[in-house]
């Protein structure tokens, strides 16, 4: 079986939209401002974005609220062809805990990661279909860390409950992950050293 081209999916999509002349309305998962930099240069250019700024998986508190603010910034500083607006979802932690309990010991890229894409992939999809967007999709795959196959498998399983197309994507392909650290330099952003859960930075501190 051939490995899909995300990416090439992606280009075909965006194709289709520009020869339609419409601005689709997307509703955009974001993990942080820095992993949302070259996703919202790349994409604002074709949609109508909302950025989603859902991690309840984040510890500690103070943590979320520099990263959501800093998202909130860089949406408001960022020179985009298309208006880009940002939401936040609920900070409930416990939500994140009740998806983990049992896999606190897994390895980090393993099941309680990809329970973890489950429940902000769930909650975005939820938002987009009840905004009755076109598309949603998430900014995690900007990541080399992050496996995008899963996000993928996982974001179009959401994408046919919800009834709302989830949009491919492998953002780390074109060095989008490069071009992410250059606007992170370019605009002083804050680039954390962990993913954000209380696992990710145990297992950062003890270097595994």
């Amino acid at each position: 079986m051939n490995k899909r081209n995300y990416q090439k999916e992606l280009d075909h999509i965006l194709t289709g939209l520009q020869s339609e002349s419409r601005v689709p309305r997307l509703l955009l998962h974001s993990c942080c401002a820095p992993c949302s930099s070259y996703v919202l240069e790349y994409l604002s250019q074709y949609f109508e974005i909302t950025v989603y700024y859902y991690n309840p998986n984040i510890f500690p508190p103070e943590e979320y609220h520099k990263r959501v603010t800093e998202q909130q910034e860089l949406a408001d500083r960022m020179k985009v062809k298309n208006p880009v607006h940002v939401v936040s979802g609920p900070y409930d932690t416990d939500e994140f805990y009740r998806i983990a309990k049992g896999h606190e010991q897994d390895p980090e890229g393993g099941e309680r990661c990809f329970r973890c894409y489950a429940l902000r992939l769930r909650e975005a999809a939820k938002v987009a279909a009840a905004g009755h967007y076109d598309y949603f999709t998430t900014t995690l795959s900007i990541s080399p860390l992050k496996n995008a196959d899963k996000l993928n498998e996982i974001g179009e399983s959401l994408g046919a409950e919800y009834q709302t197309a989830y949009l491919p994507s492998d953002f780390k392909k074109r060095e989008g992950y490069k071009r992410s650290t250059e606007l992170s330099r370019e605009y002083g952003l804050y680039r954390q050293n962990y993913c954000g859960c209380v696992y990710s930075l145990q297992s950062d501190r003890s270097g595994n």
